[in-house]
């Protein structure tokens, strides 16, 4: 019980709105159809321009992505930034507005795995830094540590909750996401 990752992410939105009108970009294709439309609605209904909507998903999808390596630790990562899905992330708004990380079959099967992995500490590393190395490193390496070992004694029981909060004020998006298992 506590917290295994953190990621936090700041979007300028002026700059991400430019991205996403450039003749040819990609940027879109990003994000799934739900999260679009949501952000269409959204910009409809506050009278103000769907890309500072999407580019406080933006910074969500990249807070995820933080967060879930934070997790890992010392694991290999599952994916690349080539190969990441994306659209499979989904940062979709309840009915009273609250913001949620949705996860996609082909992205839940591979965070489920990495979870029952760590549960049973077959991916995490126990090797501890020295204590006479003071380098910038190693507290967090131990602290990654820590939370290994945690997270093998919890056992394969509890499922990893994700949290996120987004937040957008004039030229700046950003999100803080937590993964946690309570």
């Amino acid at each position: 019980m506590g917290t295994f990752g953190l990621g936090h992410d700041v979007v300028d939105v002026a700059a991400f709105a430019e991205q996403l009108s450039e003749s040819g970009s990609r940027m879109r294709s990003l994000f799934s159809v739900r999260e679009v439309r949501q952000s269409a609605d959204r910009a409809r209904l506050k009278n103000d321009d769907e890309a500072v909507h999407l580019a406080a998903k933006w910074a969500g999808k990249e807070a995820f992505l933080k967060a879930w390596c934070d997790y890992l630790g010392n694991a290999p990562y599952p994916f690349t930034l080539d190969n990441f899905p994306w659209p499979e992330i989904e940062i979709l708004d309840d009915s009273r507005g609250v913001p949620h990380v949705s996860l996609g079959k082909g992205a839940a099967s591979v965070f489920q795995t990495d979870y029952a992995n760590s549960a049973a500490g077959a991916r995490y590393s126990s090797a501890c830094s020295p204590a006479s190395d003071n380098g910038p490193y190693a507290v967090m390496q131990e602290r990654r540590n820590a939370r290994s070992a945690q997270r093998s004694a919890l056992g394969a029981g509890l499922m990893p909750h994700i949290h996120i909060s987004l937040s957008h004020d004039g030229p700046i998006a950003s999100a803080v996401v937590t993964i946690s298992v309570e």
